[in-house]
């Protein structure tokens, strides 16, 4: 990320970064204001921890996205007051992989004075990340997204122009400059410099080729099925996601039908619950298509073979269900649905 090694905190994972960077900078900068700026498709560890600040009294500017689920780094400026201590818009979004313009948000921070923090756990190691040139002060990013191991992650911190300063929130033996109090974990650490070192060696290979194979899915499926919508921007996006809605087909019972196929329907961490994705709700994705969405995750080991058989279940179990659909029955027969007075309870 061309940071110094001394600019690295180490923690448990992304979500403790996000944590410590929104809640250390909010408690020690609480003298020159108690405003931050966020975005409402961040990952929840981000969104969560601003919903619990709030209640502590600070204000916070949760900013929209476009239908492509981009900020408009208009709006981040706009939003700026004298009072904001902190701007945080992550890189790369967990569940629709579009990657947001932060090197023009980086810039707005610069000279507005006011830190920039970049939850970038989905895009280290798999795209170009630089905190110099994108203008960040504060980074989270994580192991396992990587290829390392589990329950490791990092929080870079600048040490200069400007130097970012943290209030702790683990106290105890000071470790990590008194920043994050705690053994560390040492064979995770080591994983993880070693899954880095990997990853800058074969980083452009592999999103050449990665790519390559989501290009090949996402033709397999939209060119043999009608009525599949890309959730997200079509171009500026993570080159191994691919977030389709199947319309007429309920995302969880396409997940059932291809339990031997790794999916998910919304975010991995909170697939457990039946509500639509926030991520698509933010989209203005409509209720019906942001339930029949899912999340195709493309990888290093995965091959044109395995895609192309995901490509034929895909397709098979889609024609299936929306044989079972009374509502594809009667758009088939040219119905708009649109028109259609439904009978009310």
């Amino acid at each position: 990320i061309n940071a110094d090694p001394r600019e690295i905190i180490f923690t448990s994972g992304a979500t403790e970064s996000n944590n410590l960077a929104l809640k250390g900078v909010v408690e020690m900068y609480a003298e020159k204001g108690n405003h931050i700026i966020t975005q409402v498709t961040e990952h929840r560890s981000v969104l969560d921890t601003a919903k619990r600040l709030e209640k502590n009294g600070i204000n916070v500017t949760y900013l929209p996205v476009y239908k492509d689920g981009l900020v408009d780094p208009e709006d981040v400026r706009k939003a700026i007051t004298e009072r904001t201590v902190l701007i945080s818009i992550m890189l790369v979004n967990n569940e629709i992989g579009v990657i947001q313009p932060i090197e023009e948000i980086g810039r707005i921070a610069k000279e507005r004075e006011v830190l920039f923090h970049c939850d970038a756990t989905q895009g280290v190691g798999k795209i170009k990340v630089d905190v110099q040139s994108m203008g960040i002060d504060l980074l989270s990013f994580t192991a396992h997204k990587l290829y390392g191991p589990k329950g490791v992650g990092a929080l870079y911190v600048r040490r200069r122009n400007p130097r970012v300063r943290l209030s702790p929130i683990m106290d105890g033996g000071g470790h990590e400059r008194g920043m994050r109090s705690g053994t560390l974990n040492v064979p995770g650490i080591a994983g993880f410099g070693k899954a880095c070192e990997i990853a800058l060696e074969v980083m452009d290979e592999e999103a050449s080729r990665i790519l390559y194979l989501r290009e090949r899915l996402r033709k397999g499926v939209v060119e043999s099925l009608g009525d599949v919508h890309l959730n997200g921007h079509p171009t500026r996006r993570m080159p191994g996601n691919l977030n389709l809605s199947f319309a007429y087909v309920e995302g969880e019972s396409l997940l059932m039908g291809l339990k031997e196929i790794a999916l998910s329907s919304g975010s991995a961490c909170t697939s457990a619950t039946l509500e639509p994705s926030y991520v698509l709700q933010a989209l203005k994705v409509s209720p019906e298509l942001a339930h029949s969405s899912v999340r195709f995750g493309l990888g290093r080991f995965n091959t044109e073979e395995e895609v192309d058989y995901v490509i034929k279940r895909v397709i098979e179990t889609v024609n299936r269900l929306r044989e079972m659909s009374p509502l594809y029955e009667m758009v088939r027969e040219g119905i708009d649905l649109k028109q259609v007075k439904w009978a009310k309870d």
